[in-house]
């Protein structure tokens, strides 16, 4: 899927991430936002990455084990926070 803008009646197409893309961060989320359809995309020391999709076993199951077992770590450690599922950027900018 791509976002046409028409200033001045001229057509700009954004471009879809792809796997492997070389992209600066304002670029890629720019193209993130274009693409609703994307569940998850990440940009990782510039290049892009859009995982597979994961299985309950392989990934489901565990990952939610391991949530339940920081919640109770978060709700005994003053100070310390969990998230799933965020947006977060890991970078100097």
């Amino acid at each position: 899927m791509a976002t046409e803008i028409k200033p001045n009646s001229a057509t700009i197409v954004t471009p879809p991430l792809r796997q492997g893309d070389r992209l600066r961060r304002d670029e890629f989320e720019r193209r993130y936002r274009a693409m609703p359809d994307v569940k998850k995309a990440e940009l990782i020391e510039g290049v892009v990455c859009l995982p597979s999709p994961v299985s309950h076993d392989g990934h489901g199951a565990p990952h939610a084990d391991l949530i339940t077992w920081l919640g109770v770590y978060k709700a005994s450690t003053p100070g310390v926070q969990v998230s799933d599922n965020a947006t977060v950027r890991l970078d100097w900018d």
